[in-house]
């Protein structure tokens, strides 16, 4: 799925063991496979190399990394969350609708998912080949059931950016060369039996990440494990794993006092975060998303410009909307432009410094969610009046009235897309992927000025990379590109 010769690939990066230990993990050039004595010889080692995967996925350009920031910047724009101007090529085209099999950012999404789950892989067959007595079994089970949580998690966002995709589960370099696509029931499948080990084998602490949230534990298989019964169709399973998250008190509250608290790094809503390295060029303490879509100077910077379909999908007095979106104005070929960006991150390209202290780290999994899973799997389920609360405690702290228990269940659906718009927006592909899973899309996006003509559905799959068809002629490409 990618040139594993060409890549020292995941475990020869800095792995920083989040104990304080800035030591690399030295790891030979693969052969047929990453699973080496020496790499898995005691616990440091093994836990260096799942530290090496996860160091990877977040310390790479925003615009190269589906975990750094490239989901969400793509799906802004294939969605309706941002305004055509100011975009390069490869954006513009998500944003009018007219993806063609060239668009690069593609090939970005894929490879780096398919180094995370080659750098999983890797893991779970070292630990199962190292005979070595130093490898605690304790070790063993944390680290085994983390990679396969990346393994699912990677998989997630591959099934809904592409459709079918190739599902390997070993580093065979030989058996993987000339895998055809997978048909996406089956990997969801596969997701889901990953995060049911994942969650039977991980820690209900973040002990793992030495008390920082930087670490994937039990609650963050379960969350994700909620949100994929959700896109299934599981909606009492969904019901069960958000509630069971919900229901840790003692380590997740919502921040209710304010609202610039939730991207802070180990926030009480945090359930799972990527930490960046501060030190790395260019992009320093902030995160690499951030980096990139907050205007420098701040308020005067050239910037994105989110849609009035977001916009107005905030009530009066929506505290989220004060807390999350600012403003720039600026001039540009002449013209004065006054754009709305995201501001859920407060370090960018204006403040960031190389080496500095980091407040900020890269959200994945946040506590709001689990309320929005559960209040949806509810309304699904006929559960109206249990579902409205679940939406009102979120619109409670947003300080915006709560919604009455009378709603009808359209109402009550509807009520849920535009919260998860108004909570989730920017966010991980969010918005995008809802209007798909709701069969939402043509209806709401093809209506965009932009995007018409609608060239047709087959645009809400991305195509598969040209030089993934050309290396593994097993492949195909996704209809009409």
């Amino acid at each position: 799925m990618f040139n594993h010769r060409s890549n020292k690939l995941l475990l020869l990066i800095s792995a920083f063991l989040f104990f304080s230990c800035n030591k690399l993990v030295e790891i030979p050039d693969p052969k047929n496979s990453l699973t080496t004595d020496r790499v898995f010889n005691n616990d440091t080692q093994a836990t260096g190399a799942m530290a090496g995967i996860l160091t990877q996925m977040i310390n790479t350009d925003a615009n190269s990394s589906f975990a750094s920031g490239l989901t969400s910047i793509t799906a802004r724009a294939s969605a309706d969350e941002i305004n055509l101007a100011f975009l390069n090529t490869d954006i513009g085209d998500l944003a009018r609708n007219s993806l063609t099999a060239e668009s690069g950012f593609a090939n970005g999404i894929w490879s780096s998912a398919y180094q995370a789950i080659y750098g999983a892989n890797s893991v779970m067959e070292g630990i199962e080949a190292s005979k070595s007595v130093l490898l605690r079994a304790q070790t063993r089970t944390q680290l085994n059931a983390e990679a396969k949580f990346i393994r699912a998690f990677s998989y997630f966002y591959l099934v809904n950016c592409f459709g079918d995709v190739p599902l390997l589960l070993s580093t065979n370099l030989a058996e993987n060369a000339n895998k055809p696509r997978t048909a996406a029931a089956v990997v969801y499948q596969q997701i889901v039996n990953d995060l049911i080990d994942a969650v039977n084998g991980l820690p209900a602490d973040y002990s793992a990440g030495g008390g920082e949230r930087i670490r994937a534990n039990k609650w963050a298989a379960k969350a994700l494990l909620a949100r994929v019964y959700l896109y299934t169709g599981d909606n009492s399973k969904a019901i069960q794993e958000a509630t069971d998250v919900i229901g840790q008190t003692g380590l997740y509250q919502l921040e209710t006092a304010d609202l610039n608290k939730v991207f802070l790094k180990n926030s009480s809503e945090t359930i799972w975060q990527l930490q960046q390295n501060e030190k790395k060029d260019f992009t320093g303490n902030a995160v690499p998303e951030a980096v990139y879509m907050l205007p420098s100077p701040l308020h005067t910077g050239v910037s994105g410009d989110l849609s009035s379909y977001l916009l107005k999908a905030f009530e009066p007095g929506d505290l989220r909307k004060a807390a999350w979106i600012d403003s720039a104005d600026f001039s540009q070929g002449g013209v004065n432009y006054h754009a709305r960006f995201i501001y859920k991150y407060k370090t960018g390209r204006h403040n960031l410094v190389i080496g500095g202290a980091v407040t900020e780290y890269y959200m994945v999994l946040r506590f709001a969610e689990m309320y929005l899973i559960r209040g949806e799997a509810f309304a699904l389920s006929g559960q109206l009046s249990a579902g409205i609360e679940d939406l009102n405690v979120l619109r409670r702290r947003a300080a915006i009235a709560p919604l009455p228990t009378t709603l009808t269940k359209d109402q009550t659906l509807a009520a849920i897309a535009k919260e998860r718009q108004t909570e989730l927006f920017g966010e991980w592909g969010h918005r995008w992927f809802d209007l798909k899973r709701t069969g939402k899309a043509e209806q709401v996006l093809s209506a965009i000025p932009a995007k018409q003509p609608w060239r047709g559905n087959y645009q809400l799959l991305y195509p598969i990379p040209k030089t993934e068809l050309q290396r593994d002629h097993f492949l195909t490409q996704n209809p009409n590109y």
